[in-house]
């Protein structure tokens, strides 16, 4: 028969657990703690103190015994909770996740990971959250090859920040193969705890090119739709910008470098209208034409999830999206310096150049 470890208090240690017990502010546990403590010093057994506190007699002998091997500060601490902890090498797993692909695959998902280093994939996650890693993510680049990068820059960022007097600058270019797409089925329209659905399949119903001419200064966009984007049809987009821009106004038109922008007839028309001055962004920056936000905006607001059952219903609706944006229009505000741009580049391509280096050896 085990015999319960007996409990012995000097006035001054029975005082402090008596304040404890009897405290309102105590923690509940530690109260009840001092508790089993005091009547098993009055020679109570474990059965008769867990009957009068409503606990089990189990949990009485673990507190006599441990206030009777560490006395108060054994019952301040909690116990130690069971279950194996697991051993994560954190930088291990950040050096598999950044330098190393699993078999048969392109990146690290956080349950193979977890395999791998036999933890939970739980754990792996709340270690790449900590590191800032998202193997799922890969972000796209274009690094421009254009040996006259600097000069465009320089020249279309000096426009955005500070236009010449009694001019206008417009932000130039088009946006082909806009397809009228119609669904094969009806869709379901929006409501509450429910998205609004479409067919993944659709028709085809041909295309069109929306040309966009921005103006810097408000906004405005001067646009035509036409079946084909040749140098035909650039250059009536530039007579119809010549109809409706005023004429006592210098015109500074930005654009890319694609071909039709610089064909033998477009630049002998140009060279008989001495208003307009063409600046060129650098080879594959086109993120320096700020048109490019107005296009992602009538894709987001008004083609992505649009329904069009012909070119002429595709045609019409975004000639209605454009004259909305007219109404009250608002000019995009660029306020990066060209010098920032340059350095932020500069520090990408050494990167890239070490990267590659680092490769090769």
């Amino acid at each position: 028969m085990r015999v319960a470890t007996e409990i012995e208090l000097t006035p001054g240690q029975k005082d402090r657990l008596l304040r404890i017990a009897e405290s309102q502010t105590t923690e509940v546990r530690l109260a009840r703690r001092a508790s089993i403590v005091l009547l098993c010093a009055d020679g109570l057994d474990n059965k008769t103190v867990g009957e009068m506190l409503g606990i089990d007699r189990i949990q009485v002998a673990r507190w006599r015994k441990r206030y009777a091997e560490g006395g108060f500060t054994a019952i301040e601490q909690d116990l130690p909770r069971g279950g194996r902890t697991p051993l994560v090498d954190r930088a291990e797993l950040v050096r598999l996740t950044t330098q190393t692909t699993p078999d048969a695959a392109t990146q690290w998902s956080s349950r193979t990971m977890a395999a791998t280093l036999g933890v939970s994939h739980s754990t792996v996650s709340r270690i790449w959250k900590a590191h800032g890693l998202k193997p799922h993510r890969v972000e796209q680049f274009k690094v421009s090859r254009d040996p006259h990068f600097i000069e465009k820059l320089e020249d279309v960022v000096a426009l955005y920040l500070s236009p010449p007097e009694h001019a206008l600058v417009l932000c130039c270019d088009e946006k082909s193969q806009i397809q009228a797409l119609d669904r094969t089925q009806p869709g379901l329209p929006l409501k509450k705890g429910r998205a609004a659905s479409m067919t993944h399949d659709y028709k085809r119903h041909g295309t069109t090119t929306l040309f966009a001419a921005m103006s810097t200064l408000d906004g405005h966009i001067i646009s035509r739709c036409e079946q084909r984007h040749r140098h035909t049809e650039w250059l009536a987009f530039l007579r119809q910008i010549e109809r409706e821009t005023p004429s006592d106004k210098t015109l500074h038109l930005i654009c890319d470098n694609y071909s039709t922008h610089k064909h033998p007839v477009v630049q002998a028309w140009l060279e008989k209208h001495p208003r307009f001055h063409m600046h060129f962004t650098p080879t594959s920056a086109s993120w320096l034409n700020m048109v490019e936000r107005f296009f992602r905006d009538i894709t987001v607001g008004r083609l992505r999830n649009g329904v069009f059952r012909s070119v002429p219903e595709l045609t019409r609706a975004i000639e209605d999206y454009v004259a909305h944006h007219n109404k009250h229009p608002k000019p995009f505000i660029w306020t990066a310096k060209a010098k920032d741009i340059l350095e932020k580049v500069i520090r990408a391509n050494r990167r890239l150049s070490s990267k590659q280096n680092a490769t090769l050896h």
